[in-house]
């Protein structure tokens, strides 16, 4: 979507999707506020007025289910949750002008006005249907507290409102063997009066918005087969109990979490208004928003798009407010290559993550990926620590490291007064132009290729002038004072260029260069200017770091603790039993019986033995989980039976080559699998 000039300030206001306050700050959620970050950031830095806020998602089942299991109240659930995100956000360097909740008064205001001038409108009506009731909790069922087989195409575990396998929507009722998820239940149907909103009213309206640029195509296209359906009305109703604001004029009815989620962008900026004296409705209230004066951005992943691209501008505009700029849509992380999964430690938690590492290095490698589109973006481990170490250490501070200590040492701090390449700094400097233009249209990985093409140009330099040399030989230090000076010019160009994204590497080099760095001046070399002693501004990444990260991030499959007998279906009923495989992922299964050799305690570890396993003239090493109910001296000399094909997993203690099978309700009752008498090591289990 094409901008205004630079001609004059802009002013803008930037979102991002509220996060739901039931759980932690992940890496894939990250990928979302580190990219809106970093745009805000660059429109600050090319002073433009940009103002970010956002606010924990606070309503809703999940939560009052959540707090009700934890034995605390709804409130004192999402306030630790907000402390959590907003610690794990500043961690991240993500900065929010405001950060707020959409259990506020203010969000409260707006879900009411904005309801009422809906219906006084005309754009709301009541029907009855038929909903999901959970006998055993006496309580309606949310969509994503129903699961069963996807109607279209069966898919097993599929929620109440769209299937994971093949993409299908469709009504909860609509679900084939559903059960609840709250009690285990089945649902049954039962009449329920309930709220639309008439989204078939903006139909037209909806349609020349999205035609006029406001999305991306990819994400207009996929919503024209909502219209060739047919926009349905939208339910924006929930029967009590409901954690959530209930409906003016409508006693045990609530707001779905959907309806008053969005307004939360609303909420948090009025928040922001009041205490800091700027004017709401500059930026929202239709008339008084001067689309030509004020854009309005909201970032989101492709998951929610119909929500802000559909029913939200639909909302706003029947209630009198103005649509956005644009919604900016994104996709989904990947970690080497798959989705994230707790088993092999690639669900990662912010916080798991800045235990172990820099927020700038994720900061970095997430903006070399992120692209305008709604692709997903992978997190290759490998690939993240060596393009770090690559970009970030061997390129850019290597160009300060190389040329500060003979500036300090040499010349007093000082730079020269005039540059040896004054051609090369104003290439640096044109190219800025054009990192602008990829900054400002989110091609974020075209920015940080042009940005490392500037410079390699100032590495060749370097090593074409050799500081390092000219400084042995006499009569020669002037130049090397130049040369110096050239570098550290070079190095100020590519961390302005940087600052969105890296912005404490920035300050710390504003520290050692004495200066502010603005896009503004860029064309203006440091002159005869005094520095300050140059202290180390990144530092590699060790592969131990990242080893450290994937093992914290692990969880083991444990054997829970049955504590409520259920009678009529066996003492371990309330083990959920896992996803079905086919009977060709069970055939894979090598079983074979093994001779444990040898068993011993493993330092540091609460739970694992060290085994080693005898399979008949082939010895395997394995670390099971069986402390609490086997002493070492114990085991050896048994025969047990082993998962032989296991793909070795390399552990804190050392690499575990397999798995040996065991049973029971944990603790001290916990049995390994003895093969009868007559079997031999080796021997295949049928």
């Amino acid at each position: 979507m094409s901008h205004k000039s630079n001609d004059s300030e802009r002013k803008i206001l930037v979102t991002s999707a509220l996060p739901y306050a039931n759980g932690p700050i992940h890496l894939g959620h990250l990928v979302e506020y580190i990219q809106t970050d970093i745009w805000a950031r660059f429109q600050r830095l090319r002073d433009n007025t940009c103002y970010y806020v956002c606010a924990d998602d606070a309503h809703g089942t999940p939560i009052m289910l959540r707090a009700r299991q934890d034995g605390i109240t709804p409130e004192e659930l999402i306030a630790a949750t907000k402390k959590e995100h907003e610690a794990d956000f500043a961690d991240f360097l993500i900065d929010f002008d405001n950060y707020y909740s959409t259990h506020s008064d203010e969000n409260r205001e707006f879900a009411s006005s904005i309801y009422l001038k809906l219906r006084d409108e005309g754009h709301i009506h009541t029907k009855t249907i038929k909903q999901a009731y959970d006998p055993e909790a006496e309580m309606f069922l949310p969509d994503r507290f129903i699961k069963g087989n996807c109607p279209k195409c069966g898919a097993d575990d599929q929620y109440g409102d769209n299937c994971e396998v093949c993409g299908a929507t469709y009504d909860p009722t609509e679900l084939k063997n559903p059960v609840s998820a709250v009690s285990g239940a089945t649902p049954i149907e039962k009449d329920s009066e309930q709220y639309f909103f008439k989204l078939s009213d903006f139909s037209d309206m909806l349609q020349q918005w999205l035609k006029e640029g406001h999305v991306q195509k990819e994400v207009a296209n996929k919503l024209d087969e909502w219209f060739e359906e047919g926009l349905k009305d939208w339910d924006i109703s929930r029967n009590a109990p409901y954690w959530g604001f209930e409906i003016p004029d409508a006693p045990g009815k609530y707001f779905y979490v959907w309806m008053d989620a969005p307004m939360g962008y609303m909420a948090s900026f009025k928040n922001f208004c009041d205490n800091n004296k700027v004017n709401f409705d500059n930026y929202w209230r239709a008339g008084d928003a001067d689309e030509s004066k004020t854009e309005l951005y909201h970032f989101i992943g492709k998951d929610i798009a119909r929500f802000h691209t559909l029913f939200w501008p639909a909302v706003l505009d029947g209630a009198g407010y103005r649509k956005p700029t644009a919604v900016f849509c994104h996709g989904f992380l990947t970690v080497n290559g798959q989705k994230m999964s707790k088993s092999r430690g690639t669900f990662i938690k912010a916080r798991t993550y800045l235990e172990n590492l820099n927020p700038e290095y994720l900061r970095y490698y997430y903006t070399a990926k992120l692209s305008s589109g709604v692709d997903d973006i992978d997190l290759n481990l490998e690939d993240f620590m060596q393009r770090v170490n690559s970009d970030l250490v061997g390129k850019v501070v290597n160009i300060a490291s190389r040329c500060a200590g003979f500036i300090t040492k040499k010349f007093d701090k000082q730079l020269s007064a005039e540059l040896p390449e004054p051609e090369l700094y104003n290439d640096i400097v044109a190219a800025g132009e054009q990192i602008a233009e990829f900054y400002e249209n989110r091609e974020y990985n075209k920015a940080v290729r042009e940005i490392m093409a500037q410079a390699d140009k100032a590495n060749v330099y370097i090593d074409e002038n050799k500081p390092w040399v000219l400084i042995k030989e006499e009569g020669r230090e002037d130049e090397v004072q130049k040369i110096c000076s050239q570098g550290l010019n070079m190095f100020r160009l590519l961390m302005t260029y940087l600052k969105p994204i890296l912005p404490a590497t920035a300050e710390k080099s504003e520290a050692f260069l004495n200066t502010e760095l603005t896009w503004a001046n860029i064309a203006q070399p440091l002159l005869s200017h005094k520095i300050n002693k140059f202290k180390p501004l990144l530092t590699r990444i060790e592969k131990e770091q990242i080893e450290a990260m994937t093992e914290a991030s692990t969880e083991s499959m444990p054997v829970k603790e049955t504590t409520q007998v259920a009678q009529q279906a066996g003492p371990l009923a309330d083990d959920p039993i896992a996803d079905e495989i086919s009977f060709d992922d069970f055939a894979k299964i090598d079983l074979r019986i093994a001779r444990i050799v040898k068993a011993e305690h493993v330092e540091g570890a609460d739970k694992l033995l060290q085994l080693t396993l005898d399979l008949g003239g082939q010895s395997k090493n394995v670390f099971a989980g069986i402390k609490s109910a086997y002493k070492p001296e114990d085991l050896e000399g048994k025969l047990t039976v082993m998962v032989a094909n296991l793909a070795p997993r390399k552990m804190r203690f050392g690499l575990s080559e397999g798995m040996v099978l065991a049973a029971g309700p944990g603790g001290k009752d916990l049995f390994i699998l003895n093969p009868d008498d007559g079997a031999v090591p080796g021997m295949k289990v049928k």
